[in-house]
This record gives C-alpha cells, structure tokens and sequence, in this order.
C-alpha cells in the first residue's frame, strides 16, 4: 500500500462513502445461497420470527430474508442513503410490510432485551469489532435465539508478508478455530461455520466494485478524495486477486442457550 493512500475507507467523508456504496447491489463479498444455507443452520424457525439485520446497507440480504421467512425484520445501518436504497428496494419487491428501517450506529442500539429471534449482519459487525458485537448484542437476543454473522478470517497458514495488508484493514483477523472460541466466550453454543466461496468476492462484488469506479469518479468530478478513494479500492481488488486464498469471509452462526 503506497504512504499516501493508509487511509481507510472508513476515514473518508460519510456522503463519499454513500455515494460509492448505494449504487452497488452488494456492499462487501455475499450470495444468496450463501445467505440461504446459513439460514439451514438457524434452529427453530418459525412464523412471527423477530430479526434483526444489523449493519444492513441497501439490504441485498434483507430482501432474501424477507422473502423466505415469515417474519418482522429490523434493518439497521448507520447511513440514511443506505436505508433510503433499501426503502426503494422493498417498495420494488413489494415486502415493505415485512421491513422496518432504523438509521442507527451499531454500538448504540435501542432494542430491549430478548426482543429478537434473529441477529444477522453480513459483511458489518467488524465495524464495531467480531467480540464486541457478539458480546453486545448477545442480550438482544431471546433464550435460545441464533446469530449469523460473517467476518474475515484466515483460510491458509501460508501467507505472504502482503496480507499485512489485511491486518491493516481487518485488525482482528484470526483462524476460523480462534473465531469459533470467541463466539463460545460470548455465550454462544456454536452451531456451524462455513467459508464463503471465492465467486462472492470476484463476481458478487468486485465486479461490481470496479465497474462502479470510473462512474463514481465522473459523478465526483474527479475530486482528491474521490481519487484517492478509488485508488484504494482497486488496491483491495488487486489484493484479493493475488492474494484471496489467504483469507475469505466465514459464517460464523451460534445459538443462545436456553436459559
């Protein structure tokens, strides 16, 4: 990573990120049947299941959860033009009656305890850290509740020095084995983790990533901050191309016992 570029996404102005973002149908690698075999694991599902979808952005998830659960689902994330895409979205779908949206930083939640079923954020809760958001959202959860989550972890114990390209950006990055001890010190009988397949990087959302760029920079008149951002991301798809058997996303999915 050149000097002048460190800088996280994250660190960029919130309407930037907006910008790039809400114009992709996916905002970090996924699939639908990724998100629907996590799903399988998730123990007594039944109709009037309360979920939240935490750090939700347009909600590609969202919509795939509406549509095969009968449930009421609470999409979060902390970017009004996120929750104003994911608004469209459902009205397009026809399932804005099965989705609430809430603009809310996910460190700061208002839900009570044992108010959901259901907690899932794809993609998000290293936002606010793999054991934080575990340990903070664990009482959220109904006794015998599940979450599913996915995070970025190491899949070979060969890696390159430049995968310290990753600890930069995912500073906790750990094995799958270390995560799943993590997820039992949060309270959670872990029921299955899996790793996402390499298309839900290239073809789910780098595709989209580098099509997306030369428009973004267009729309942004070619501005410092817009170069820059760029510049990172095409550095992240570059990474994953030549390093992406490294490390990959893992879901992580864990059950709250019955208390």
């Amino acid at each position: 990573m050149n000097k002048e570029n460190k800088e996280p996404i994250f660190e960029f102005d919130f309407t930037l990120i907006t910008d790039f973002f809400r114009a992709l149908e996916r905002q970090g690698p996924g699939g639908d049947e990724q998100t629907l075999r996590a799903l399988e694991f998730i123990p007594n599902i039944h109709p009037g299941l309360r979920v939240a979808d935490i750090g939700c952005g347009t909600g590609h998830q969202t919509e795939v959860l509406a549509r095969h659960l009968d449930a009421s689902i609470t999409a979060v994330d902390l970017l009004p033009g996120m929750i104003e895409e994911l608004g469209a979205r459902l009205q397009r779908a026809g399932l804005g009656d099965r989705v609430t949206t809430l603009v809310r930083s996910m460190d700061d939640l208002p839900f009570r305890d044992g108010e959901f079923d259901l907690i899932w954020a794809e993609g998000s809760i290293y936002n606010i850290g793999f054991e934080r958001g575990l340990t903070e959202w664990r009482r959220f959860l109904k006794p015998g509740g599940a979450i599913a989550v996915t995070e970025c972890s190491w899949l070979s114990p060969l890696r390159s020095p430049a995968t310290a390209y990753i600890r930069e950006n995912f500073p906790d990055i750990d094995t799958p084995s270390a995560k799943v001890r993590i997820l039992e010190k949060a309270g959670y009988v872990p029921l299955a983790h899996f790793v996402l397949p390499q298309h839900c990087w290239t073809e789910n959302y780098f595709a989209l990533v580098a099509a997306r760029i030369p428009v973004f920079l267009e729309e942004q008149g070619h501005s410092p901050a817009a170069v820059r951002m760029a510049a990172l991301m095409r550095e992240e798809v570059e990474h994953y191309r030549v390093h992406g058997t490294d490390y990959g996303y893992v879901f992580y999915i864990g059950q709250k016992p019955e208390e």
